[in-house]
């Protein structure tokens, strides 16, 4: 069975252009054929700023919107963060999400396809690597930066992707799933029961 693969759409806010690209690569993940994907959107958690009474660590989770998401990121094997650049950093949505969690997301290889204007959101993406490392997350040096990616949107907010995306995708694929099948026994051992609340 195909190891499954979690694309994240991580900006939620109103007018992003984030669906349209991380569909793109959802078809592209799945055209590529090494793994199982699976397009998530954030948004449709609808995180709070984090609000669980105890450290998510006990994984003794009190919110339904909590249990969903952990729920959702137990059940991947890797991720590939589509996000973009917010002054030189990650979308909040996308680190508030992450913090809900901890043994979910470990040993989980992780790569990036970041947009933006000239940066292609590399400098949020490099930001981002710091912080998954404590999660004990690896993520890979392989991305999809897409600097000026507005002017491969059409009006509908699909991507129109050049060659260099297509190129890029496929290289982070590959290494993403040589990751993803080396770790495969660390995730195994990672604690899998939820508490119910007292």
């Amino acid at each position: 069975m195909a190891p499954k693969l979690h694309t994240i759409i991580a900006s939620t806010r109103p007018g992003r252009v984030g669906p349209g690209i991380a569909k793109w690569f959802n078809d592209f993940a799945a055209e590529h054929g090494k793994f199982d994907p699976v397009l998530v959107d954030l948004a449709d958690f609808n995180l709070p700023v984090f609000d669980e009474p105890e450290h998510p660590r006990l994984r003794n989770y009190h919110h339904a919107h909590t249990k969903a998401w952990s729920e959702s990121v137990a059940s991947a094997d890797a991720f590939v963060f589509v996000t973009p650049e917010y002054n030189y950093g990650p979308p909040p949505s996308l680190l508030n999400a992450l913090n809900y969690l901890v043994a979910e997301w470990q040993y989980t290889p992780v790569g990036f396809v970041s947009y933006g204007g000239i940066s292609g959101g590399l400098r949020s993406v490099q930001v981002t690597k710091q912080i998954l490392a404590t999660f004990k997350m690896m993520p890979i040096p392989e991305g999809v930066p897409m600097p000026m990616v507005f002017q491969h949107l059409d009006e509908n907010g699909d991507l129109n992707a050049p060659d260099i995306y297509k190129t890029s995708a496929a290289t982070m694929l590959d290494e993403l799933f040589r990751w993803t099948e080396a770790l495969k026994s660390l995730r195994a051992e990672r604690k899998t029961p939820l508490k119910a609340a007292a």
